[in-house]
């Protein structure tokens, strides 16, 4: 997703906040493995740096966007919230503003006219607690008081399980308010390359396949990436169709006139950053498959949400580094178009479009529990 320019805090009280919690490895990283992956966290933002799994001839590769040192994930001036979880309500947030019964609150403008992920306090910038860790499992919490996010109101206590077995990482997020109704909705907002920038033909996301075989339907979008409240229905082989047929390239539709623009931003950006519905999926059914044939990786994914975010990077610039474990000896940069992100959630802006019926999905309060949960399987083509 578009990621605005803030100023953002220091990660000093990491060490303190996490003192009677089991102790990072040496590269200041919290590590967990099963036999096909190997996965590294911080408390910053409860945040994924390293995911490694076998690729076709056997070796481990580093399949998500970050970097190597951990004290500049909060000073990164772009903050694109590498494999985070922003909240309290991520996405966007129309124009600034939402409404519970018949009160209006108004909400940080931090991307163009709107909101996004809660504004520049969200809870990707915050640093976590790390209540419990095992070889295969991590657990982070957050307290989010109320207002800490201009107009998000009453205290929310958020926390988020990361576990791995065989070649599955499995995340299960819950949180409660207990004191007001609130808007209440999660993602992991998670950044692949299956590639890890090693295919010296492109460093460009375009000849990974994508297969959203349960997305048809899609929420139709204004320039700033804010839906309309519209929904739309791609036709096979057109720019936003990714279920009509497996092994579509990510960019099958570059030749179509309208690709340079398919993201908005006045025309600028390319390929995609909307959301797509997922519906009529059977249970326990991978709603989005991505896959590379240069490193042979594939990578499934299962959820209880209602559909994904599918961003592919364009506002990437070149000027952020690639991690020591990806990359070539010419590719060192992560360069426009070059990723993809895939955050599973509900309905973006779905608490200003009461026409989707999605606000009580939203909206939590005293006696409730929102949770979410997906996982990530992968294998080899």
């Amino acid at each position: 997703m578009r990621c605005s320019l803030v100023a953002l805090p220091v990660l000093a009280a990491a060490i303190s906040v996490v003192a009677q919690a089991p102790s990072p490895g040496d590269d200041g990283k919290y590590t967990i493995s099963s036999r096909g992956i190997r996965a590294k966290f911080i408390p910053y933002g409860a945040t994924l740096t390293n995911l490694f799994v076998k690729d076709k001839n056997g070796e481990d590769v580093d399949v998500v966007l970050g970097y190597d040192d951990i004290d500049y994930y909060p000073e990164d001036p772009g903050h694109p919230v590498y494999n985070s979880i922003p909240g309290r309500y991520v996405n966007r947030i129309g124009k600034g503003t939402y409404t519970i019964d018949n009160t209006t609150y108004t909400t940080q403008i931090n991307d163009g006219s709107n909101t996004l992920h809660s504004g520049t306090n969200n809870w990707s910038y915050r640093v976590w607690n790390v209540s419990d860790a095992t070889d295969d499992s991590i657990t982070f919490t957050v307290r989010d008081a109320s207002n800490s996010s201009q107009g998000m109101l009453g205290l929310v206590k958020g926390q988020v399980t990361y576990s791995v077995s065989g070649s599955k990482l499995n995340i299960l997020m819950e949180a409660t308010s207990p004191e007001a109704k609130t808007p209440l909705m999660l993602t992991h907002h998670t950044y692949f390359n299956l590639d890890a920038y090693r295919n010296p033909d492109t460093q460009q996301i375009w000849n990974h396949t994508l297969y959203l075989p349960y997305s048809k339907r899609y929420l139709v979008a204004d320039d700033g990436a804010l839906p309309t409240g519209k929904i739309g229905e791609a036709e096979p082989n057109s720019i936003n169709d990714f279920a009509s047929r497996p092994g579509l390239f990510i960019g099958h539709a570059r030749g179509d006139p309208t690709f340079a623009g398919n993201c908005g931003g006045g025309g600028a950006c390319e390929g995609y950053n909307g959301y797509f519905l997922i519906e009529d999926a059977p249970k326990d059914a991978a709603v989005v498959q991505l896959a590379s044939s240069f490193s042979g990786i594939t990578a499934d994914l299962r959820t209880d949400q209602s559909g994904v975010v599918v961003y592919s990077c364009n506002w990437m610039d070149g000027t952020a580094d690639l991690k020591s474990t990806q990359g070539t000896k010419e590719n060192r940069k992560v360069v426009r178009s070059s990723c993809l992100a895939i955050e599973a959630q509900d309905y973006v802006d779905g608490i200003n479009h009461p026409e989707w019926g999605r606000v009580d999905k939203q909206i939590t309060g005293p006696g409730q529990t929102y949770s979410w949960e997906s996982s990530w399987t992968f294998g080899n083509i």
